[in-house]
Order: structure tokens, then sequence, then C-alpha cells
């Protein structure tokens, strides 16, 4: 059994299928890690959270824009900065109808963060100088500074490790795209990769071996959804 990491998908089904496609994903024995935020950007949510419901072997870590549609979901709720964000590609990709209740399931049972062999996996990020387990769920999913840290970090010490109170060797995360970088590819700063290549913009779905880091990517997303999604 391989483990493998995948970045934020935000509907783009096309992107997901070429992604398992191409590190030839055995959906029966892999493990897949999912990043967080498979809601909002382009129009297949549905088909995508279909699609990881069939994995055996399948770890989702929620995100912040699965927050929001779970409002959507739970409370009908259509913020307008959610909607602006993606939110109305995953209102129509149920077709008007409400979330089925095994896809609101799929995302409330969602962790905020997943650990394994010293390995440390969360959507946005986290505060390497408290136990995670005390962070709140919204700056789990909304921190962006670590990421930030790691950048300046790397520049002046390429050795320096983060490694939090669990002692992580390891750190992935998502939700900030490696484009803000200048990089259409993972980023690996310190210790931490940040796999959100931008699949919900302009950018490619990246999904990565843990263990030996090689990665595959999608087509650009824009060329799999001509004139659909944010960009």
């Amino acid at each position: 059994m391989k483990t493998f990491v995948i970045g934020d998908i935000h509907g783009a089904y096309q992107a997901l299928l070429q992604c398992l496609q191409r590190a030839d994903f055995d959906p029966h024995r892999d493990h897949l890690i999912v990043l967080g935020d498979v809601c909002d950007g382009y129009p297949q949510v549905k088909e995508c959270i279909d699609e990881l419901l069939k994995i055996k072997n399948l770890t989702y870590v929620i995100g912040n824009h699965d927050l929001w549609a779970l409002g959507w979901a739970g409370r009908g709720s259509k913020e307008e900065i959610w909607l602006s964000q993606g939110g109305r590609a995953t209102v129509a990709s149920y077709g008007g109808e409400k979330m089925p209740q095994a896809h609101v399931d799929f995302l409330k049972n969602a962790p905020p963060w997943y650990a394994e062999h010293q390995r440390l996996f969360v959507h946005g990020g986290f505060d390497p100088l408290q136990p995670i387990e005390e962070q709140s769920l919204e700056f789990l999913v909304w921190d962006r500074e670590l990421l930030h840290d790691a950048h300046e970090k790397a520049m002046q010490d390429p050795d320096f490790r983060f490694s939090g109170c669990g002692g992580y060797e390891e750190i992935f995360i998502g939700h900030t795209p490696t484009q803000n970088f200048g990089s259409d590819e993972p980023l690996h700063l310190c210790n931490l990769w940040a796999l959100d290549t931008g699949a919900g913009w302009s950018g490619k779905l990246t999904i990565m071996d843990v263990a030996t880091k090689e990665f595959w990517q999608s087509d650009p997303t824009p060329q799999l959804y001509p004139g659909k999604g944010r960009g």
C-alpha cells in the first residue's frame, strides 16, 4: 500500500481523475489523504465527492471552503463572499437541489488535521508553539502565516525545521496557492510541503507520493473547463 496526498480539488473532477490515473493510484489498496477544499471553484463538486467516496482508504481533512459549503448544506446559508469565491459552482453542481446526506456527512465527519508516522496534514496551517489539539478549527483552515514563515526561513536557513508539540518531521498543507510564490509545482520549504498548486483558479491539481515525494499533475484546470471556474 502506498500513501498519497492531494491538494485542493475545488470541484475539478476531470483534474482529480487525471491525477489518480497518472499516479497509478489503486483505490482498493492505496491510501489517499486529501488536504481539503473539494468544494467551490469548478462545476463538478458532486462528482468529486462521489469519486472520493469510492476510495477504500481515504482520509479527508476539512478546508475553509468545505465549511462554507456546509453552511449552505445545513442551514441554507448563501453568504455573498462564499458565492463570489466559488460557492455558486457548488450549488450548481447539485442542480439546485440539497446536498445528499452522504455528502454532508462526508464533510461534517472530516477532521481538522491528521497525523501519522510523524507527518502532519492540515489544510491551512498551525501554530508550532502550541499543541495542535488546542488550536481552533477556524485557525487550522484559514492560517497562511505558517507558509509565509516557512518561505522566509527557507531563504535564511534551508535546514530549519518546524516540528510543533507533536514533533512532526514533515508537514503537508494546502489552502494557499503556490503561484503566490511564483511556482506551478509543490513548494518544499524546510520540512513543509505546500500542495495547493492552484487547481481552483488557473493552475493544476497535484498528487504526491508521501514517501518518495514523486508527484503528478493534472492539465491546467481552465483547459479542462473552458470558460468556467474562477480564473
